[in-house]
């Protein structure tokens, strides 16, 4: 198969980290290179959030998906349908991190006339993601949420605008704004700004913090001010979700290991969802890792945590109790309904079948919690 007709699955959701630069070097000329070397990696990796949106509007606009909220994020000339097998793939990603989402929030079994639980969700990379509105304009949520986005910060601003312009998001999250003083945390951090969303209890935070920012906090605990409003805003007292979709896969593995501990070490009820690639050593993994490279783009982690199995182990050593890992080929045979695998197979013919379950078996979602608020991750084990 030749390398432009393998498409890959991080057009499904490309959310940003950043990476180490390169050519670091003890004169001036050099640190320069360096400083705009890594400048354009971030760019490429920011840019990839316009296709993570894209793929999210086309999956929707076919009828695999029903997000209200998609099409405020793309514009009508970038409006591209995908290729089947990117649909697909949007979907079942979607529905296995919703299935974990809504598993944690699910708190069914409160006594009637008690307080609400609270829980807490932190979506690193978030960039234009359109889940903090699906959940917030839920009308049958029954616990509080204290839902927190980090992207670059001119991610964060873009999207505090797009919020502010847009009546239907700025509805959901019903206080959008302010934007946090620059004088209460740091001019570095102006873009962050925070929402009073419906319900007694709510909050949402969008910070414009660098992750690699926030793993450097690991190292020096005492140094709040590189992450400003993330420390400030952060509760450490309630059972709290960490979700990556392709976000810490951008970062050298020691600031992705780094960023997991900063919370890990904050947060003694914590559990992480996680988005990545895998298998890279294979034939098709190879031409996969091509096809990103070709677009200047490279996940420094895919280079550790090559096989499934070395996502369980880079959960455990992160101290997390509980673990399990699907690829997004599993996750559709087990977790998608006979009924529903045939509804959205009425939408349109999947002709590429074969590069369907070699697309599939190289993109994983693992999961790892401890403490209390993920009993219901039990049952979801995958077949």
């Amino acid at each position: 198969m030749s390398a432009p007709s393998i498409p890959n699955l991080l057009s499904l959701r490309g959310t940003r980290g950043g990476g180490r630069g390169r050519g670091r070097g003890s004169t001036r000329g050099n640190l320069s290179q360096a400083s705009s070397s890594q400048a354009r990696h971030d760019a490429v990796i920011q840019g990839t959030d316009n296709d993570a949106a894209v793929s999210r509007l086309s999956a929707v606009q076919v009828g695999y998906l029903e997000d209200p909220y998609a099409q405020y994020f793309v514009s009508q000339l970038q409006a591209d349908r995908r290729l089947p097998i990117i649909n697909r793939g949007t979907y079942t990603r979607t529905m296995a991190l919703d299935r974990l989402i809504d598993s944690f929030l699910d708190v069914s079994d409160v006594s009637e006339g008690a307080s609400p639980p609270v829980r807490q969700i932190v979506s690193l990379g978030a960039g234009t993601d359109t889940r903090c509105f699906r959940i917030f304009s839920r009308k049958n949520r029954r616990c509080r949420l204290v839902y927190h986005e980090m992207d670059f910060s001119t991610i964060v601003a873009r999207k505090r605008m797009m919020v502010e312009a847009t009546p239907a998001l700025r509805t959901v999250l019903t206080n959008a704004g302010p934007a946090v003083e620059a004088s209460e945390f740091s001019e570095k951090y102006r873009s962050s700004w925070r929402a009073t969303p419906q319900g007694e209890g709510n909050e949402y935070w969008c910070h414009g913090a660098d992750l690699r920012h926030v793993a450097r906090l690991s190292q020096k605990p005492e140094d709040d001010s590189v992450a400003g409003p993330v420390v400030s805003a952060l509760r450490t007292d309630i059972p709290t979700l960490l979700i990556s979709e392709c976000c810490l896969c951008y970062l050298d593995p020691t600031e992705a290991r780094d960023v997991i501990k900063f919370f890990t070490d904050k947060i003694p009820e914590i559990g992480l969802a996680l988005y990545e690639p895998t298998r890279p050593d294979d034939a098709f993994g190879k031409q996969m890792v091509s096809n990103l490279a070709a677009r200047r783009i490279r996940m420094p982690t895919l280079e550790v945590y090559k096989e499934p199995r070395d996502q369980e182990e880079r959960f455990r050593h992160a101290g997390f109790e509980n673990i399990a890992q699907g690829t997004i080929d599993s996750l559709w045979n087990t977790w998608v309904p006979l009924e529903e695998k045939e509804r959205l197979d009425r939408l349109e013919g999947l002709d590429e079948v074969e590069e369907w379950h070699l697309l599939a078996a190289h993109y994983i979602v693992a999961w790892g919690s401890r403490g209390r608020g993920f009993n219901s991750w039990l049952r979801l084990q995958p077949s």
